[in-house]
């Protein structure tokens, strides 16, 4: 949600008003009430380009999060792509592509059972690829 200035400001100047007839009735003197009105403007104009700038970058960063999220990898070259750490795009690339088959179907929350009749292999050579993939990613990374 953006940063509403117009809001924000009537809720200070509300609580300002309040705090300065509090500091009246206790007998303030005018130019302590003043200076404190000031210092208080000059935090909250602070604050307010802070909540300005931070509504802004997480807007953006809301907007970047969608676009992520938009980016479905359906394919294994689309799992490739989406690897950005070199070495582990290597070693990926070395492995077979009924391996990486079911790594995609892991990620898109397949279970064991419902791979096997996917990649034509039984529960077992599905446990030992990934398996036998964890080993050699270990020793890599």
């Amino acid at each position: 949600m953006a940063y509403n200035n117009g809001r924000e400001n009537r809720k200070w100047l509300i609580w300002k008003e309040a705090e300065e007839k509090i500091l009246r009735e206790h007998g303030v003197d005018e130019t302590i009430i003043e200076q404190i009105c000031t210092d208080d403007r000059a935090d909250f104009n602070s604050n307010r380009r802070f909540y300005y700038w931070t509504s802004d970058f997480g807007e953006y960063l809301e907007g970047m999060a969608d676009k992520e999220q938009n980016t479905e990898v359906k394919t294994v070259s689309d799992l490739l792509d989406e690897i950005e750490d070199e070495t582990l795009y290597r070693a990926l690339l070395a492995v077979d592509r009924r391996t990486l088959q079911i790594i995609l179907l892991k990620m898109q929350g397949y279970s064991t059972k419902e791979i096997v009749p996917l990649v034509g292999l039984t529960t077992g050579a599905i446990y030992a690829r990934l398996d036998h993939l964890r080993k050699k990613l270990r020793k890599i990374l």
